[in-house]
């Protein structure tokens, strides 16, 4: 009678537990796809937090776009909207979920089995019944190691999605300087432009009077349509340069944000650079992902060789068979390294580390290498700036006596119209010279994060 009377309570128990085990699972929940395009067109209704942003230059400034983008809203605006980081941080959110899921201890396995018994046998009328629960004991002893390789793949994800947002805020600037540069080309270009087609109109009045000849009227209308076609060439890579900014900062097509900003150049204390370049491993998010690659491999390598030891499984059971005697035992399995012993894995992990050891290195050294020719090659941009400034200076002296003398008839057209060649010539190199300063900035900036030395901030707060 008594395994009558403790039925009612086994089957309490078994029901708690079953509602606590169903209590802890996940519940799953649709979620359907939105096929329709979400990128915004209007700036003015964004927000960005500068509390969310991955370097502190960023963070100190005030994203307000009523006024109007600068180069450091711009980049904020790229970090908190683009598409890509999106998509970067759901993979940040992957490796957190699997560094969770490794740090989950193996369950135990439980087997249940029952017998009835059939035909007529003497001594054989009790149904038999088999419980037991065993446990992989190999797969806790490489828990540590597995659990701290998943932690350092968690801290390589996050370090590579912060890589991510500073050549993202590095693609912003650099994109915004190309559109303020691109725009003074182009005001430059289309002054020259109204220049040549005031003076084309003048020489067909003169022509038609008969004060010029034909061939006068000609060459200035062949200067006229080169700029013309310069200026073309320069809306259309302007208006490129504007679609890609749009496409980074995961604004529509037809967005179209207002740049602001100054044309000041910083002054960057080299030798302070050149001092820091030796740090670049610890400052490079990229740089730093690469060590916790390294260190998770390392915990990779290490439960290799744990795993090379037998596959030890220990389990109890308790039973019943069907003439009623009961039984209590435990199970022990073990498997024996002879022929495989995880030697091949062992090998795969080692060879793995080896590789992400020289990788690390090596891109460490290119990246203080990348430094030295930035400067190198930013001094001699200073010095051949210096060099065109001059130039344009002394010309532009000489466009005005040659703008007067072609008025009082001392020189003819020809002579006039290749000065004006040589000064717009000279101008457009200064801007890109100018430009190209700006873009080693961007370089420079990206590669130690915002903080390097400079005498002049690329844009002030506002």
């Amino acid at each position: 009678m008594r395994p009558i009377r403790r039925r009612p309570q086994v089957r309490r128990v078994a029901t708690s537990v079953l509602l606590m085990y169903l209590s802890a699972c996940a519940s799953y929940r649709t979620q359907p796809l939105d096929t329709r395009p979400s990128t915004p067109a209007d700036v003015q209704s964004m927000h960005v937090e500068p509390a969310q942003m991955p370097l502190p230059s960023l963070r100190a400034h005030t994203f307000d776009p009523s006024d109007g983008l600068d180069i450091t809203e711009t980049a904020m605006l790229a970090v908190a909207n683009n598409p890509d980081l999106r998509v970067a941080r759901d993979d940040a959110g992957i490796a957190r979920a699997q560094a969770f899921s490794a740090g989950l201890l193996p369950d135990p396995q439980i087997s249940i089995s029952a017998d009835h018994p059939t035909g007529n046998v003497e001594g054989s009328n009790v149904n038999a019944f088999g419980l037991g629960i065993s446990y992989d004991i190999n797969a806790l002893l490489r828990h540590s190691a597995e659990k701290a390789s998943a932690a350092a793949a968690q801290s390589q994800s996050e370090l590579e999605l912060l890589w991510k947002e500073w050549q993202t805020v590095a693609q912003a600037r650099l994109l915004f300087v190309r559109s303020v540069e691109g725009a003074r080309n182009l005001q430059l270009l289309d002054d020259e432009r109204t220049l040549f087609a005031d003076r084309q109109a003048r020489l067909r009045r003169a022509m038609d009077a008969g004060n010029v000849t034909v061939d006068s009227v000609a060459t200035d209308y062949a200067a006229l349509s080169d700029v013309q076609q310069k200026v073309a060439d320069q809306e259309r890579k302007l208006n490129q340069t504007r679609h890609d900014l749009n496409t980074l900062l995961g604004l529509a097509a037809s967005a179209h944000p207002r740049l602001v900003g100054d044309d000041v150049l910083p002054q960057i204390d080299a030798e302070r650079m050149r001092a820091l370049a030796p740090r670049i491993g610890r400052i490079r998010p990229d740089l730093r992902a690469l060590e916790s690659g390294y260190r998770s491999q390392e915990e990779k390598y290490r439960a290799a060789v744990l795993a090379q030891f037998p596959a030890l499984s220990l389990g109890f059971n308790r039973a019943r068979d069907t003439s009623g005697i009961y039984s209590t035992g435990f199970n022990l399995s073990l498997s024996l390294p002879i022929f495989n012993g995880n030697r091949g894995n062992i090998a795969i992990e080692k060879a793995t580390r080896q590789r992400l050891y020289d990788d690390y290195h090596g891109r460490l050294s290119a990246a203080v290498a990348d430094i030295d020719a930035i400067l190198d090659d930013r001094a001699l941009a200073e010095r051949q700036l210096a060099d065109v400034r001059g130039s344009v200076a002394e010309l532009e002296r000489l466009a005005a006596h040659s703008q007067s003398a072609f008025q009082a008839g001392n020189i003819d057209v020809v002579a006039y119209v290749t000065q004006r060649d040589a000064l717009l010539a000279k101008r457009m190199e200064a801007l890109a010279l100018e430009q190209a300063l700006r873009e080693q900035q961007v370089s420079l900036q990206t590669l130690f994060g915002s903080q390097i030395p400079t005498n002049d901030m690329m844009a002030p707060p506002k």
